[in-house]
């Protein structure tokens, strides 16, 4: 039975070594060794450069904000939505995960527009602060933290709902009152679900590139990883600013694994008693609906910029609450655009490259660790979830140090169609594909490892007496089986592809390689009508994701949570 499985488990283990080890081995080497050998000259310069070392410091202060300020909004709405039944809760449960469908730094456009010093909170109060170039930390946390939150919430409603009310009961029954027992029985619970959010929010924002690149935030680690692009191919002190960073995010992760990841409490498989939320009604049910409102309506601010921006007639929006003059012109030109048309084919053509990479590889892994006993299953599982804790960044610069390597290949450097396969300052094509298939690969085993959970042994079995081979069964039976996982899983993979940010800021050199998230920066720099067709485009975007989240959370349900889990 092993043997079956050997000689996959070894191609899924040497292709993961490829295209996500290979590019952490380089960052590290190239901070570590230079031509003299192995020295730590590069990695001290680091810490004792006070630019370097303030930027370090803030990220890690972005990261802890953002990160406090998520679990502040979605632990009381999660226990809220857990505990009371309440008019209109559907649709607020709904509400409260649109912010999903924006990308923080498309955000920041729109925040811009509603606090900077010509918006609208100035219009309003007749003032003229600068609330953004005021506090340019607090903007980022909470540009940040009203988009990502929907990952803390998800999380926390997921384990409350695996929450035994057995439990609950018992505490109140030797007199222990709601609030502490919130505290002592139900927190304790349900804090292994917490950490994998918090953890995914707080490795985002450390290392989130464009919202701080949006608002002008430039001494922070991540816009100083990217300044330093140019001297990648000259200099170690870029490999090495990047492996701090690498480390900051592990050494915060493992602490905070070591703190509160293991304190997980069995409980039984099935609920000694059935919960019944408190149902409200009338004037009973404001104080449970009154957080969801104000929540979903600070949160969708910035889409409100965004959209109206997107609306509003270039240089009409200056200074005033509404825009003066509307207009649907700029949603034509950012489609019409010559650099926004050949944005769109790149993003669809390299996500549809990678997620059938991800199909391919995720079943792959799913198969080991669900239905495979092999040796070190285990491992790979939790090697394919990594990628959801190395940050976006390092790994796009992973790949830019194996394009740099490659390309000063004596075979690749003389053969212009390698060059243009293995340079990524001549065609970014294969390594955006890579990065963007590693980055999202934890959804789709995570999609393909539940539906498998889910679905009998028994049917594939069947099929294997009635003289089926392996790979029949697993084309005829099991892919069938598993099918609305998978969708959900590529579903998933593909918009987050579409509108990563890291990679595509950081690969992508050259304008006819732009995808979506690149064009929109572009746009957004450029005077004029720049900002207006970014936004237009940047809508675009939001209706392409809301799509999506829609069908995965019709497919996943409350099981879309286990999909943001290290």
């Amino acid at each position: 039975m092993k043997n079956r499985w050997t000689p996959l488990f070894l191609a899924v283990c040497a292709i993961l070594s490829v295209l996500f080890l290979l590019p952490i081995f380089l960052v590290v080497k190239g901070g570590f060794w230079d031509d003299g050998g192995f020295t730590l000259r590069h990695l001290l310069s680091v810490f004792r450069n006070p630019v370097y070392s303030e930027g370090l410091f803030n990220s890690v202060c972005i990261a802890t904000g953002t990160t406090s300020l998520c679990l502040l909004v979605s632990l009381p709405l999660a226990w809220i939505s857990h505990k009371y039944e309440f008019p209109g809760k559907a649709f607020f449960s709904a509400i409260v995960l649109v912010p999903m469908i924006l990308p923080p730094f498309v955000g920041a456009i729109g925040m811009q527009q509603i606090l900077g010093r010509y918006g609208v909170l100035n219009a309003v109060f007749g003032t003229s602060v600068d609330w953004l170039g005021q506090a340019r930390y607090f903007g980022v946390v909470a540009i940040q933290a009203l988009a990502l939150y929907p990952i803390v919430y998800l999380n926390a409603t997921a384990a409350l709902a695996n929450v035994d009310p057995a439990m609950d009961e018992a505490a109140a029954n030797l007199g222990c009152p709601g609030w502490k027992r919130f505290f002592r029985v139900t927190l304790p619970l349900i804090a292994p679900g917490l950490f994998a959010g918090c953890t995914i929010v707080f490795i985002w924002s450390f290392t989130e590139l464009g919202a701080p690149l949006m608002l002008g935030y430039s001494t922070c680690a991540s816009v100083q990883v990217f300044d330093a692009l140019k001297e990648i191919g000259a200099s170690h002190f870029p490999y090495a600013l990047v492996f701090v960073v690498l480390s900051v995010s592990v050494l915060l992760y493992a602490a905070g694994k070591l703190a509160f990841g293991r304190n997980s409490f069995a409980m039984q498989g099935k609920a000694a008693v059935t919960f019944k939320p408190v149902r409200l009604r009338g004037i009973g049910a404001v104080p449970a609906v009154l957080p969801f409102a104000l929540v979903s309506f600070v949160a969708l601010l910035p889409h409100f910029g965004v959209v109206l921006t997107s609306l509003s007639k270039p240089g009409s929006w200056y200074g005033t609450v509404l825009p003066e003059v509307f207009t649907l012109g700029n949603y034509a030109e950012a489609l019409g655009h010559d650099m926004t048309v050949a944005s769109i084919r790149n993003s669809l053509l390299f996500s549809s490259v990678a997620v059938c990479v991800n199909l391919v590889l995720g079943v792959g892994v799913a198969f080991l660790v669900v239905r495979s006993k092999i040796r070190g299953a285990g491992i790979l599982d939790a090697l394919s979830m990594i990628p959801l804790a190395v940050p976006g960044l390092v790994m796009a610069f992973g790949y830019l140090a194996i394009s740099s390597w490659l390309s000063n290949l004596g075979w690749v450097r003389t053969s212009a169609f390698w060059t243009g396969v293995f340079d990524v300052r001549v065609n970014p094509a294969l390594f955006l594909v890579i990065a963007y298939a590693v980055r999202r690969l934890p959804y789709m085993v995570r999609s393909a490892a539940a539906g498998l959970q889910q679905t009998s042994e028994a049917f594939e079995e069947a099929a294997w007496n009635l003289g089926a081979t392996p790979a029949r069964t697993v084309r005829r039976v099991t892919l069938p089986l598993i099918a609305a996982n998978l969708v959900a899983g590529l579903l998933l993979a593909f918009a987050f592809s579409m509108l990563e940010v890291s990679d595509s800021l950081m690969l992508a050199q050259q304008a006819r390689f732009y995808p979506i998230t690149k064009t929109i920066y572009e746009l957004f720099q450029l005077l004029g009508t720049g900002k207006y067709v970014a936004s237009a485009l940047g809508v675009w975007a939001m209706m392409f994701l809301t799509a999506t989240i829609a069908g995965v959370s019709v497919l996943l349900g409350k099981k879309m949570g286990a999909l943001f889990r290290v």
